[in-house]
């Protein structure tokens, strides 16, 4: 018969989400016994984490800011017909980060690590070798739920850090480079300088299916590399996903489908922009949501995190409508003329997008004028669109 712990707060996925979540809650409430628990063996796996000024209300900064391991004050785009540099701060988090500042903030015992949970209710959690966590409630952050619930496009890449022979010439990243070959949907390289001889380079794709070729990618941000004159000596790291792009469907169905009544944050509560399928912006808003309260009995929790993550869905049914055009309206090749025009508004609205705060002006603009799809494949694809 297995051991139980008892606690106020038990986060299960130490991830984003899960991590962020910890970070807020234990801050505000320094007294809380809180447990985090994951089946791996680090916090944050292995990710970069990106994000806009505009992405995160200022009075939410300080939940993100000791995590930041590299910031500019601009960046660029590039496409076939159009190019810009904008003035707007761009800031990159990443895993090692994230672990240190939840070893450092959580005190001995509170991190449980290599257990992986096999049940998760309201109030508890169950490990497959009969231990349980009891608590007065319980928060999952493992990930997504049923994605066939949803559906969905897909955003996937491959990033690799690459350590130069010699300096590069990059100041500031580059978010959106899509003057390279169209294949499999839409294509765009991100580039990241980290150092005078460090870029993180990411092959990205806004594609029709989630599979993912690692070794293709690989050779195709190499080559690059060389096109952008840059002399690599040596990978110093990589990172993968295959992140949802919805376009419609259950968003009830997919909660329950994640553990009904049961609290839930990140992926898992369905929180993720529809349009670039980012998660950290929400996962700040919620993680600050949850440092506010004083209530953390399960039913509680649950109520709050549907609550904010239905409102997401709510509020993200312009960007479905825009997904719903890009993938059905537009043929693959052709895709980058949407993110093209997009690029030549004006910078406020481009943050506003990226945050999920479009205001009817923003959405009026993003519609109005010469459509980069044909009109009446737009129409067909918007009345084809599955509830």
């Amino acid at each position: 018969m297995g051991s139980t712990i008892t606690c106020d707060v038990a986060i299960v996925g130490a991830g984003l989400a899960g991590g962020l979540a910890a970070l807020a809650i234990k801050a505000r409430h320094p007294d809380l016994d809180l447990r985090l628990i994951d089946g791996a063996a680090s916090v944050g796996g292995n990710h970069i984490w990106s994000f806009f000024d505009s992405d995160v209300l200022p009075r939410n900064r300080w939940i993100v800011e000791p995590l930041i391991a590299h910031s500019w004050q601009r960046y660029d785009v590039a496409f076939p017909a159009h190019g810009r540099t904008i003035d707007a701060g761009y800031h990159s988090l990443t895993s090692d980060r994230l672990d240190a500042e939840v070893r450092r903030l959580l005190p001995e015992g509170a991190l449980m690590l290599g257990r992986r949970a096999i049940g998760v209710s309201p109030r508890a959690v169950v490990f497959g070798d009969g231990d349980r966590v009891e608590a007065r409630g319980v928060i999952d952050a493992r990930g997504t739920g049923n994605l066939s619930l949803l559906d969905l496009g897909w955003q996937k890449f491959v990033g690799r850090e690459l350590r130069l022979e010699e300096p590069h010439d990059a100041p500031y990243p580059r978010v959106m480079d899509a003057t390279v070959e169209q294949i499999d949907g839409y294509r765009f390289v991100y580039c990241l300088p980290f150092a005078a001889d460090r870029m993180f380079v990411e092959d990205t794709y806004y594609s029709d299916t989630p599979d993912l070729d690692h070794e293709t990618l690989r050779k195709r941000i190499h080559a690059y590399a060389a096109a952008r004159g840059w002399k690599v000596g040596q990978a110093a790291g990589e990172e993968s996903g295959v992140l949802p792009v919805a376009m419609g469907g259950d968003f009830e169905g997919y909660w329950r489908s994640g553990g009904a009544k049961v609290a839930k944050a990140g992926m898992r509560a369905g929180l993720f922009h529809p349009t670039t399928g980012y998660s950290l912006p929400d996962a700040i808003r919620t993680a600050a949501m949850l440092a506010a309260r004083t209530d953390f009995d399960g039913a509680s929790l649950h109520e709050a995190t549907h609550a904010i993550a239905a409102a997401a869905w709510r509020n993200g049914g312009f960007y479905r409508l825009l997904d719903t055009m890009l993938f059905r309206a537009a043929d693959p090749e052709e895709r980058y003329r949407i993110l093209q025009r997009f690029y030549r508004l004006r910078p406020a609205l481009i943050g506003r997008f990226y945050a999920g705060r479009s205001t009817m002006t923003d959405k009026t603009r993003v519609l109005m004028g010469k459509p980069p799809v044909p009109i009446h494949r737009a129409v067909r694809a918007i009345l084809g669109m599955r509830p």
